[in-house]
């Protein structure tokens, strides 16, 4: 799977942005997908996660504790894309954002970066006045 993220950009604090993460390949679905986020001179940490097309009910969605009610994850099965919209954008947002794909049965690893088998290349969100 090969995964290419895009939508960063410069936003003022309050807005709003759509992270998109298109991945080639049709076993897109049977992936666990998942948004990570390194700001300079700190480790890559977990944002999101949606689990795969087959998975039981009671997995789904999951977030960071510092994003839920802001950020929302969904994917499009049909267009092998996962995305992240980003809402109330604060200053402490502003990092490189990554989207991985983790395989379907380990979705009780989805915090952890390093359970991670595939990686896009990354995109740049700046939050700031």
């Amino acid at each position: 799977v090969q995964l290419q993220a895009s939508g960063g950009g410069l936003v003022q604090p309050g807005g709003s942005l759509r992270l998109s993460c298109a991945a080639s390949g049709r076993t897109f679905s049977t992936y666990n997908m998942g948004w990570f986020r390194q700001a300079p001179g700190k480790d890559r940490g977990f944002v999101a996660a949606i689990s795969w097309s087959g998975a039981p009910i009671s997995w789904s969605i999951y977030y960071e504790d510092s994003v839920k009610g802001r950020f929302t994850i969904s994917r499009d099965n049909s267009k092998n894309t996962v995305y992240l919209q980003m809402n109330s954008l604060e200053p402490e947002d502003t990092a490189v954002y990554y989207c991985a794909a983790l395989e379907r049965n380990r979705w009780y690893l989805r915090r952890s970066p390093d359970e991670y088998a595939y990686w896009g290349q990354g995109t740049l969100v700046t939050v700031s006045s």
